[in-house]
């Protein structure tokens, strides 16, 4: 059990016979009146976001999600295929689930996989990756006082913005977590 005073951002909590985890929360004192917490929630199921306020005693069961390493091996069509590179075992979750998470993972690189009770409902990739560029524009010396990015296209056909310098088929490392160009490999 955790109390609404304990809330963090990310902790997964039971309400409602349904699994929240939270994205934002504030403590609010207000002059005149009890102190509450106000927080977002986010259904990890069905994706919806909510609000709701809590007093800062009121105690919610912690969920418990587990993480396991998987390695991404193919999609066809709407199914993507993960395996356990320890037991072998293999699963196919479709596009759904899987959202936007995969847009800069390539074939055969690991992933984990979070679950409540046996059922996946997320796939985190690795927090950096390193891509090569299959297509960009030519940048240009001079063309500006300030750093100016230009949108280039990676392996996984995701689309990242770069710094002017970065040409074709140079490989950059990038922050799966925000899309953003980190650095030339």
């Amino acid at each position: 059990m955790i109390s609404a005073g304990d809330f963090r951002n990310g902790i997964t909590i039971e309400l409602d016979n349904n699994i929240y985890q939270i994205i934002e929360f504030q403590h609010v004192k207000p002059g005149k009146g009890a102190a509450f917490v106000r927080t977002k929630l986010k259904n990890i199921k069905s994706g919806g976001v909510v609000e709701k306020t809590f007093r800062p005693t009121e105690k919610c069961p912690q969920a418990r999600i587990d993480r396991a390493d998987m390695q991404y091996l193919y999609s066809d069509g709407d199914l993507y295929h993960f395996m356990d590179v320890e037991t072998y075992e293999q699963i196919a979750l479709d596009a759904e689930t899987i959202g936007d998470a995969l847009k800069f993972v390539k074939e055969n690189e690991m992933v984990k996989m979070c679950s409540h009770n046996g059922n996946v409902f997320a796939v985190e990739p690795p927090l950096f990756v390193e891509l090569q560029i299959t297509d960009t524009e030519p940048g240009f010396k001079g063309d500006t006082a300030t750093g100016a990015t230009k949108p280039a296209v990676v392996e996984t056909g995701a689309t990242v913005y770069v710094p002017l310098f970065v040409e074709q088929d140079d490989v950059i490392k990038i922050d799966t977590r925000t899309g953003e160009y980190l650095s030339r490999v």
